[in-house]
């Protein structure tokens, strides 16, 4: 009779058909009795189960092998498991993912188990589609990684190949540079003294383009610009270093303007380097008809190099990164445009020695870099950093 039915008897009567499975094993996993849910979830029968087979004997082979080294175990230990999940056979031979919580608990002076199972299958889809993210996840940052080290090395490479060839550039420009030293020594022609007089510019222009490369490989590679700085007269050497560029472009007008008096201490090689430059850079971008003008001022504590020219204003937004490597102006008809390191090697020099760079540009004052100094010097060299 019903009444006489112990009070788990009736619950397994009331909850045939719960939301979840619910069955009792004994402590070796033999079932005592399975819900109509967990029947139908597997399609089996209860009376295929209950008595003739174990719980364990429903899961994978790895299912099985989790069973006996951590279910069971824990069951003894704690008395409890919960949130465990496993995938049962169907009767068709297909596996559902079943989350599992069990209870171990003495029932008539023998240990049962009770088990609530939950079928798990938008859960199990989450979790592989979860793993399959994180896995194209660390795919993608592998791949970002490899193209990263490539570019780099790709970056490394091509920066000591342009230190290799420009360095050995310089043995057959000095033979050229010699050679057209001798020819004007002799009778030359009016159209003769022309030619010698492009190669001589021309092969200036090579030898300063082979420092700015030596320089920046130098630079990228993080040993920086090496500088040797002692006392010097600023105005000197500007007024010199203008001198000798008066021949880079002929029929350009080139002035030179100082103020302040005394002694900076600077590396004089850098600073004409520097000067040759922003020069160079003036004529290429400048306005033919103004001059270009270079001025050298000495204060209390600093000393300055500024260029000017006029002509067509650089734009706002090109400003900031003149001073980055392979950065060139997009307004100029110039045959003398370089591969744009002129103005990264400037800002290099400047920071050796302690200092910094600026640019003003508009239409009605044209454009002006320059180059703030301490007038005590500054470091040795300086990184790219």
């Amino acid at each position: 009779m019903a009444d006489e039915l112990d009070p788990s008897a009736r619950a397994f009567e009331l909850l045939d058909l719960a939301a979840c499975g619910l069955l009792r094993t004994t402590d070796d996993g033999t079932f005592l009795r399975v819900n109509q849910t967990f029947c139908n979830c597997i399609a089996q029968p209860a009376d295929e189960l209950v008595g003739r087979r174990r719980f364990q004997d429903l899961l994978t082979v790895g299912g099985r092998i989790f069973h006996q080294t951590h279910w069971a175990p824990l069951l003894r230990m704690q008395g409890s498991v919960s949130e465990v999940k496993l995938d049962v056979m169907h009767r068709d031979g297909s596996t559902i993912p079943m989350v599992l919580n069990a209870i171990r608990r003495e029932q008539g002076g023998e240990m049962v188990h009770d088990i609530a199972a939950y079928v798990a299958r938008d859960r199990d889809k989450y979790e592989r589609e979860l793993v399959q993210s994180r896995k194209r996840l660390e795919a993608a940052i592998a791949e970002s990684t490899r193209l990263r080290d490539e570019a780099k090395d790709r970056a490394l490479f091509a920066e000591q190949m342009i230190g290799i060839v420009s360095h050995d550039m310089r043995n057959p420009l000095s033979a050229i540079a010699m050679g057209a030293a001798v020819l004007t020594s002799g009778e030359l022609s009016a159209g003769q003294q022309r030619v010698i007089s492009r190669i001589a510019r021309a092969t200036d222009r090579a030898n300063r383009l082979i420092a700015d490369l030596l320089d920046f490989t130098q630079a990228r590679l993080g040993e920086g610009i090496a500088i040797t700085p002692e006392p010097i007269d600023l105005h000197a050497v500007i007024g010199e270093a203008v001198d000798e560029l008066t021949s880079i472009a002929p029929g350009r007008a080139l002035r030179h303007e100082r103020s302040g008096e005394g002694t900076c201490s600077a590396d004089a090689n850098r600073l004409a380097q520097l000067v040759g430059n922003l020069v160079s850079n003036a004529i290429t971008y400048g306005a033919p008809e103004v001059p270009v003008t270079v001025r050298s001022a000495i204060g209390v504590s600093s000393c300055s190099i500024a260029v000017h020219n006029g002509g067509v204003p650089i734009p706002e937004e090109a400003r900031a990164r003149l001073f980055e490597p392979m950065t060139r102006g997009t307004h100029t008809s110039s045959g003398l445009r370089s591969v744009g390191l002129g103005l990264y090697i400037v800002r290099q020099i400047a920071k050796a020695h302690g200092g910094h760079t600026r640019v003003e540009s508009s239409a009605a004052d044209g454009t002006t870099f320059t180059v703030e100094l301490p007038r005590s010097g500054g470091s040795r060299g300086a990184s790219d950093a």
